[in-house]
């Protein structure tokens, strides 16, 4: 289970992110994460795999306190927490494989399982036939499917996606999203911030709407209006 307990986020600029935000997410759900810029989307993610602190509140994934882990428990937390973002952060020197076994390597993970598990994460988005391809040999649509089998390749219990398909083109924005579905079909927890009307109203799974930092909105009926 993930929680969000009472959760105030202010920067040191004096903007406040987030207010008293109250959120549970169970093993298994979809969940969109909705609001325009600056609602606070991002922020919560940064605190759920704890590259920002909250001001006050807890925040816990799985009974642990995440604000209270210590630096080197981090890894196994973001090993079980897998992120997508928007703007895919691949190394455009390596290849498909190379950028997602990376994730592996620096674990130390033996050389013949790093190939095991990368072959399978790439085939689950469909890109088997682009392993040894270079991002600037990739499609925006593309590059978000490696930026998922990256995410994918510690089997992750959580995957969150952070406007992933804010740099797809309208007409591939379905195959990220149908690729989403499939893996939270298989179990893994999946959670999309997305402003993005289409998908959250096509799809129909729970919806939080987040404004100026206050939840607005939640709605598991699986409709929101923007």
């Amino acid at each position: 289970m993930i929680k969000f307990s009472d959760i105030t986020k202010r920067y040191p600029d004096g903007t406040l992110a987030l207010h008293q935000v109250d959120i549970e997410i169970n093993p298994g759900e979809f969940v969109f994460i909705v609001g325009p810029s600056g609602a606070g989307k991002t922020t919560l993610i940064k605190l759920l795999i704890r590259e920002e602190l909250p001001t006050s509140g807890s925040v816990f994934f799985e009974q642990q306190e995440v604000n209270k882990l210590r630096a080197k428990e981090l890894p196994f937390l973001r090993r079980q927490i897998g992120v997508v973002f928007q703007d895919f952060k691949l190394l455009a020197m390596r290849t498909v494989f190379e950028n997602v076994s990376l994730a592996l390597e620096v674990f130390g993970k033996r050389s013949e399982d790093v190939k095991e598990m990368v072959e399978k994460v790439i085939g689950m988005v469909g890109l088997s036939q682009k392993i040894h391809s270079f991002p600037y040999q990739l499609s925006g649509g593309e590059k978000q499917r490696v930026s998922i089998a990256r995410a994918l390749v510690h089997n992750p219990k959580v995957l969150i996606a952070d406007e992933p398909t804010a740099e797809v083109d309208p007409g591939l924005t379905w195959s990220i999203i149908d690729i989403l579905n499939k893996i939270n079909l298989a179990g893994t927890t999946v959670i999309v911030a997305t402003h993005d009307p289409d998908i959250v109203n096509t799809l129909k799974r729970r919806v939080i709407g987040l404004d100026t930092g206050h939840v607005v909105k939640d709605n598991r009926e699986g409709s929101y209006e923007f």
